[in-house]
């Protein structure tokens, strides 16, 4: 799709810049394959122990508990955690690396710092732990959110009013790319992964046109250095000037 209905027509070597989204997205997966005992366990103690939001609420059809308890993880494993990360300075600098992409794609979604990767993870544990989640549904939230985070990320072109319809009720490939936008305020708004009503609720939800995005973080703005391993396993330990921040006449 990328190929077909491309949003931007990028003048990169695809493969030379994927490396080191491949190296960041195997560092995710070993990390929380590592961790993955810790999810199996929660979700087994707090169904014992009838323990968590869910399992406090009255008695409610099958679908109904599988869709609020995949809302509620969504909010804790993604919402909550990328604001978190936006507005805490030194979490701030891990969450860079994913930022520092100029030219994002599918590779870009799991572009994450390994600390990035343990902290995420935390947020899912959290939110499986308040939530009280079955591991079964933990499983459906997770496997939405790749999905989620592939479409997000694709360099893809996708119809403006249908982009618009679906970000009513998720998080859409424009809506999220606004995020990448490479500058303030943009880069503070729409933290949503599957849902976007997190963002509409929490006053986060922005918008921007398509055609004016430029990706990268402007305290980052070495495309060579962003492209490299080390200096991307360095980034979070650099100094950095502080972000520019937009006019409002510049929003409107």
């Amino acid at each position: 799709m990328e190929g077909a209905f491309p949003l931007f027509k990028f003048s990169y070597k695809k493969w030379k810049h994927a490396g080191p989204n491949f190296f960041l997205t195997a560092t995710t997966i070993i990390i929380n394959f590592g961790l993955a005992f810790l999810l199996l366990l929660t979700a087994d103690w707090v169904k014992v122990n009838h323990f968590g939001i869910i399992n406090w609420l009255p008695t409610m059809p099958l679908w109904l508990y599988v869709v609020l308890g995949v809302m509620m993880l969504d909010f804790f494993g993604a919402y909550l955690a990328h604001y978190v990360e936006h507005k805490v300075n030194p979490l701030w600098k891990i969450h860079l690396v994913h930022h520092t992409d100029h030219h994002v794609d599918t590779t870009t979604g799991n572009r994450h710092h390994p600390l990035e990767s343990v902290i995420r993870f935390t947020f899912t544990l959290m939110g499986v732990f308040i939530v009280g989640t079955p591991i079964a549904v933990v499983f459906i939230y997770q496997s939405l959110s790749v999905v989620f985070t592939q479409l997000t990320h694709a360099n893809i072109r996708m119809p403006k009013k249908l982009d618009k319809i679906i970000s009513y009720f998720f998080v859409s490939p424009d809506m999220h790319k606004i995020h990448h936008h490479y500058v303030l305020p943009y880069t503070d708004s729409n933290y949503g992964n599957i849902f976007s009503i997190w963002d509409r609720v929490f006053g986060t939800y922005m918008e921007f046109d398509r055609e004016k995005l430029v990706y990268g973080v402007d305290v980052f703005p070495d495309e060579v250095k962003n492209g490299q391993i080390t200096e991307l396993l360095k980034q979070p330990f650099q100094d950095y000037h502080n972000p520019t921040i937009i006019s409002e006449k510049d929003i409107l």
